[in-house]
């Protein structure tokens, strides 16, 4: 476990799992083929297998010549993944899943289909084993980083979704993730050449990658500023989130032990021009946790802030705290969370309360870990 406010940004373990297609861009899945002995277009017929059909099992690839299925799919689709667990929650249309690595570490993805005006399925998927940025409330950061994780065990989270609901496995019926949030367990940005990969074998149209629409994925951080202008460059036209939950350095350093290196205003600033870049407006993530951070005058500081950086970029996502095992954090009284919102909305900023879906799963926001699991 990480001593209080330590930041670790090498991971523990280095263990780096087998090549897999969807860590390759197309002409290197050609090449990787070739390299087996096989014409360049087998890599063609791999790809429109996993990410338009989400198929890894050698047998339903009936294109494929018999003599040379398994070798194609032993070398280019391993197994990265193992299911260990499913939890259940909100009449199974919440579904938290335990995964184990190839080297044993674990992680965990949620997926959660919504209903009603704006019918969508969302799938946060994890970008570490653990994480390195230590915030004293998300049990995750309490669990300490184990490893980065590739960017095809990243894709294999939102493929084995995929199945999921291909196969009525979710209530509500089948049907396609619509969404990809990176709020799962990490820090993406600590993890960025990976994500940065994920996410572009995410938006690839398929069969070059899986077709999801730029404006479904979301990136979040807690203010890596250099890799938010690095992001911002990438020219990916995905979302990004900002994990703030302090609008004061005093407290941030505290509750953010990043913000000992990138403080409010740079973060916000790196935010800022992210929307300037490409367009996309921002998500600031504020966690609300009784007496600690919910005070209406943080609430109107915040408002402050991002009014300072210009009007129609950003969007406030208030989150009652999620509470974890042991933890001597706790979310706002509702009276509180009120004030703070009202205090935002004052100064004319537009807030949605975040949802607690997943929450008595250990699903929700700041509560995967996989420790005990």
């Amino acid at each position: 476990m990480p001593r209080p406010g330590e930041l670790t940004l090498v991971p523990a373990r280095r263990g780096k799992p087998p090549r897999h297609l969807a860590d390759l861009d197309v002409d290197a899945r050609r090449q990787a083929v070739a390299e087996l002995g096989e014409q360049p277009f087998r890599a063609d017929q791999l790809s429109r297998h996993y990410f338009a059909r989400h198929v890894n099992d050698p047998a339903q690839m009936t294109d494929v010549p018999a003599a040379v299925r398994d070798t194609l799919a032993a070398t280019m689709l391993p197994t990265l993944t193992t299911a260990v667990k499913h939890l259940e929650t909100d009449g199974g249309t919440t579904r938290k899943t335990l995964w184990r690595l190839f080297d044993g570490a674990l992680v965990e993805s949620v997926l959660m289909r919504y209903t009603g005006d704006r019918p969508r399925v969302t799938l946060c998927v994890s970008s570490q084993a653990g994480c390195g940025m230590n915030c004293p409330f998300c049990a995750t950061g309490q669990q300490g980083l184990t490893r980065n994780m590739s960017a095809a065990e990243i894709i294999e989270q939102v493929v084995a979704a995929e199945r999921m609901l291909a196969g009525g496995e979710i209530a509500g019926g089948t049907g396609r993730v619509t969404n990809v949030v990176f709020m799962g367990m990490g820090e993406p940005l600590a993890n960025y050449k990976a994500v940065v990969t994920a996410v572009r074998r995410m938006t690839d149209p398929a069969p070059s990658g899986l077709g999801i629409g730029r404006r479904g994925v979301t990136v979040s951080t807690v203010g890596l500023v250099p890799a938010i202008d690095k992001l911002a460059a990438e020219n990916l036209g995905v979302r990004l989130a900002l994990s703030l939950h302090a609008p004061d350095d005093e407290l941030r350093d505290e509750l953010v032990p990043v913000n000992t290196r990138w403080k409010v205003g740079e973060a916000l600033d790196a935010a800022r021009a992210y929307f300037e870049k490409t367009g996309r407006r921002v998500s600031i993530e504020y966690a609300l946790i009784r007496e600690i951070n919910d005070h209406a005058w943080r609430g109107d500081l915040l408002g402050k802030l991002l009014n300072e950086r210009g009007r129609g970029w950003v969007h406030v996502n208030p989150i009652p705290l999620n509470p974890t095992p042991g933890s001597k954090w706790t979310a706002s009284r509702p009276e509180d969370e009120a004030a703070f919102v009202a205090a935002l909305e004052e100064r004319g900023v537009p807030v949605t309360i975040r949802d607690t879906r997943g929450s008595d799963i250990d699903g929700a926001c700041g509560q995967l870990a996989t420790v005990g699991d």
